[in-house]
């Protein structure tokens, strides 16, 4: 129902205006009458209006009575409507902010990809003796998202962190449901150590105040805790749950 106009919030400054200026006015006669009606009382003399003019007052003050009847209920509606609009404006965001969740995770390259680069990666490290880390990030979803979508929206938002704190040279792997692999070329363990600050930090942001996430990093280094890539795997496979992936990877791991 749309008494005056459409509902167009361009228009709410202009209606509250005039809300504001037909409220002054009935409140304004209204005073005006009452001073009137006790103006015989205070003062001990008469004052009568008769006639036309008593007519026309009456209906004059009927008349805006009900124009600002018609501006609250106007208003009111709007005020609903764009309540309405306010609501699915939000459900719109969450969709497409789970969306792109979704599609952060589903870019990322999973295990078989991250088997072929951290191979590569040791390769290149053995040969110009060059430490090589492996950063292994398993996360714990908080029980107050029962909800997968949610979940999901957690995750990525989680992986866009990571991927934000990463240097070029490096490579981010997730494995479904709750783990990421990051290698790091030429990352020492002082200098891993230091990227892993740097992730943590970002994990915390996107996690949020209601932790919607727990996280735990752990850090595998060659030549120090691995001799080759087939130990710093070994290693991540112990460290990583058997519900950080899935089962076609446990059997390849």
């Amino acid at each position: 129902m749309r008494i005056f106009d459409q509902i167009n919030p361009l228009n709410l400054n202009r209606r509250q205006r005039e809300l504001w200026m037909l409220a002054l006015t009935v409140i304004l006669i209204l005073a005006v009458a009452i001073a009137l009606l006790m103006y015989p009382t205070a003062f001990s003399n008469d004052l009568t209006v008769s006639g036309a003019t008593k007519r026309k007052l009456f209906f004059g003050f009927c008349a805006l009575s009900v124009l600002l009847l018609g501006y609250l209920l106007d208003r009111q509606i709007v005020i609903d409507q764009l309540r309405q609009r306010v609501a699915e404006v939000h459900q719109q965001v969450v969709e497409i902010r789970h969306q792109a969740s979704v599609d952060v995770l589903a870019s990322l390259p999973g295990f078989d990809f991250f088997r072929d680069c951290l191979a590569m990666e040791h390769r290149r490290a053995a040969c110009t003796h060059l430490p090589l880390s492996l950063l292994l990030v398993g996360l714990t979803p908080s029980p107050q998202l029962p909800d997968k979508d949610e979940r999901d929206t957690a995750f990525g938002d989680a992986a866009n962190a990571l991927t934000r704190k990463l240097r070029p040279e490096d490579s981010i792997y997730y494995f479904p449901a709750s783990a990421f692999a990051i290698v790091l070329p030429g990352a020492g363990t002082e200098s891993a150590y230091r990227i892993s600050t740097r992730l943590s930090e970002g994990l915390r942001d996107a996690s949020g105040a209601s932790t919607r996430f727990l996280f735990d990093v752990h850090l595998i280094n060659y030549p120090e805790n691995a001799c080759s890539a087939r130990e710093m795997v070994d290693a991540a496979r112990s460290l990583l749950s058997g519900e950080s992936l899935e089962a076609q990877e446990v059997e390849a791991w």
